[in-house]
């Protein structure tokens, strides 16, 4: 604390990065998971969305190699843009008080 200022401001990019790149670490985990146990995988986001039968809803699917690249192009691109967002409103709260 200098001169009754508090220091509570986020380098934005950079938590950014930091999120989006753990996000891209915990997908890539997923889809592992995914690919060695897919029923297991399946009940779990059963629990997780609230839903008994969500074997209903899944077809048959197989994790390919390009899907699995634009999944997770879109899980880095997405929590870079949420993690910022979130640091630069936590920045704009810094401001208020």
């Amino acid at each position: 604390m200098e001169n009754g200022n508090h220091f509570c401001k986020i380098n934005a990019g950079g938590f950014a990065k930091a999120a989006a790149g753990i996000m891209g670490l915990v997908y890539a985990i997923c889809a592992i998971f995914v690919a060695l146990w897919p029923d297991f995988a399946l009940q779990l986001l059963g629990w997780l969305i609230h839903l008994v039968n969500v074997d209903k809803f899944a077809g048959a699917r197989a994790i390919t190699l390009g899907g699995f690249l634009a999944g997770l192009a879109q899980m880095i691109i997405y929590s870079y843009i949420v993690a910022w967002l979130i640091a630069w409103l936590h920045n704009k709260f810094c401001k208020i008080n």
